[in-house]
């Protein structure tokens, strides 16, 4: 049984066009973006308010894009996107999106790169998608200049986001130098691309952790973004249009190196002409001062800041947070217990949820204001089909039973780079076309109102969510096997009040640790891992030595059994489950 869209849900006023860039599709109004003249500021920086308007911050990212071409030798016509791939890796700044729209003016591709990374994981993605040129920002200079040098990249390739309270060094051009150059570069001239081209050419290179080895590069083409923010919009004007809201201010704090930042706020937001309040991280005061000084309406976030909130009730208490309306996260689910506390504490808040991944490009189902269901993700966006696939390969096709979610969207993206095997494992043909698999277990349920909503049940792919960031346990299984104290060794999620999930280890030693103290042993492996790995792979859960590690006859480590003993060892303890 294929599941669609409730009949409320608007259908796509026409296909995503297909050849046309990112940019154009942002500015240009045919499209069915807002009016330009009615439209807010597209961003405005949360510490100093600085902003530009709607025009200003598309003049900014032409100069930046005729800067490129002159200091990187590109032409927009000339040579593949593949020889024009840029990085970001830079907390939020209010000329993301100015860059990331640049590179596409030249006809390359952007490649987003999350600031938490260490030296080597940014090196994996410079090196594996080829990136000529970097932008990055102070406060992760260093680990960028690292990770270039590995990769050939020079120093005069990389360029400087401007950030809030930051100096930047004279030996690095800004991204206001790149301005004030561009103004003396060539125009550049119009792109011409075929039919088709904007479906075929990635216009980012996102990584996601997947299940195993290294994050690999999923390409998302310009169409995806494009269909992705047309279906998001459209699926919320309904319930904006009964609230009266036309355009509001919305919460940028979410990286947009991430896809849910990058497609939900960076681009969805400004295209409905909402105003995007950037912050580069969170801290508690700053983002509740944030909200009172700017009035923001719509708080785009994940679970574990929710949890930070009802933590720090005190706190929050003394800012005027009663311009909010909606509260809206993804990323992880939020519990019921969750939302119930947070709707003691605001009462009138819409709180809903959303679910996409970064092969989807984004949002598969979200939650409209005017059609809540608490503990559910919301209903499936405009141009989305989905199945649930039980165990043994068969349709589901009654409600309130799980099985695997299967998805068909014209904002499934085109694969991974590189990776035929993984592309061909997560992306599937039937008589019914190109499917992906989540590989999420997920039930279709009824809301009150009638309208199909969709629950996220469990991972099947392992994934451990630590604050918005995804953790793949055979990534940091490779990296402890690496260490002589490790004979073996799994990975799984624990719970934590903070972070939402954390790794915890399970390590096997070999014979010749026998005479060691366990607590040497297991701070030997921490600075392994700390020294290595980004900090939210660090195994805040802890390391607990075992005799063998729980293995299936194929040699798969069955870590429900493990999940099991965590789960065991709280509950004598008292601890969270």
């Amino acid at each position: 049984m294929v599941f669609y869209p409730p009949p409320w849900v608007p259908k796509l006023p026409f296909d995503p066009p297909d050849s046309v860039p990112v940019g154009e599709f942002m500015r240009s109004e045919i499209y069915g973006r807002c009016p330009i003249a009615k439209s807010r500021n597209p961003f405005t920086c949360g510490l100093t308010g600085k902003t530009y308007t709607t025009a200003e911050s598309y003049n900014r990212s032409d100069l930046i894009a005729q800067a490129l071409a002159k200091i990187m030798g590109w032409e927009p016509n000339v040579d593949l996107a593949w020889d024009k791939v840029i990085a970001v890796f830079s907390f939020n700044t209010i000329d993301y999106l100015s860059v990331l729209l640049a590179i596409h003016r030249l006809n390359g591709i952007a490649t987003p790169a999350n600031v938490a990374y260490s030296a080597s994981e940014l090196e994996h993605q410079l090196r594996s998608s080829g990136a000529k040129a970097i932008f990055t920002c102070m406060p992760v200079l260093e680990t960028a200049l690292q990770a270039a040098k590995a990769v050939g990249i020079p120093q005069d390739k990389v360029f400087i986001m401007d950030l809030p309270h930051h100096a930047t060094k004279p030996a690095f051009k800004t991204v206001d130098d790149l301005i004030q150059l561009g103004h003396s570069a060539p125009k550049l001239e119009p792109l011409i691309w075929s039919k088709g081209q904007g479906a075929r050419q990635p216009a980012y290179l996102c990584y996601s952790s997947g299940t195993s080895g290294l994050p690999k590069a999923v390409m998302i083409s310009h169409r995806n973004v494009i269909a992705n923010t047309m279906q998001y919009c459209i699926y919320n004007q309904v319930g904006r249009a009964k609230l009266g809201v036309e355009t509001e201010v919305e919460l940028g704090l979410l990286p947009f190196s991430h896809i849910y930042g990058l497609v939900v706020v960076a681009h969805a937001a400004t295209w409905r002409g909402d105003e995007v309040i950037v912050l580069p991280k969170f801290e508690l005061t700053e983002f509740l001062q944030a909200i009172e000084k700017f009035k923001i309406n719509h708080l785009p976030l994940v679970p574990p800041i929710c949890i930070r909130m009802l933590s720090s009730k005190d706190i929050c208490k003394k800012y005027d947070l009663s311009s909010v309306r909606l509260l809206y996260t993804g990323a992880a689910p939020l519990g019921k217990e969750t939302v119930s506390e947070l709707h003691k504490l605001y009462p009138t808040w819409h709180i809903g949820q959303g679910y996409g991944m970064t092969e989807s490009a984004t949002v598969v189902c979200s939650t409209s204001e005017t059609d809540i269901c608490q503990g559910t993700s919301g209903s499936l966006v405009p141009g989305t089909r989905a199945k649930i696939i039980d165990a043994d390969g068969k349709e589901i096709t009654e409600y309130g039973r799980a099985g695997e979610l299967f998805v068909q969207s014209p904002s499934v993206t085109l694969g991974y780079l590189n990776n035929e095997k993984a592309t061909a494992e997560a992306f599937v043909w039937d008589e019914d076309g190109r499917w992906l698999r989540t590989g999420d277990e997920v039930m279709v349920t009824k809301s009150p109102e009638g309208n199909e909503h969709l629950t996220i049940v469990d991972r099947l792919k392992e994934l451990i969510k630590v604050k918005g960031h995804q953790v793949a346990p055979a990534e940091l299984e490779a990296h402890l096997l690496a260490h002589p104290a490790v004979d073996d060794c799994a990975v799984i999620a624990v719970p934590d009040d903070r972070d939402g999930e954390v790794p915890k280890a399970f390590v096997v030693t070999p014979a010749s640790m026998a005479s060691r103290k366990d607590e040497d042993i297991a701070a030997e492996i921490n600075k392994h891992v700390q020294d290595h790995k980004a900090h939210y792979k660090w195994l805040k859960g802890g390391i607990e030595f075992i005799d063998v590690i729980p293995k299936s006859p194929s040699g798969k480590i069955l870590r429900r059994l493990l999940r099991d003993r965590e789960r065991e060892a709280r509950r004598a303890k008292g601890a969270k489950l």
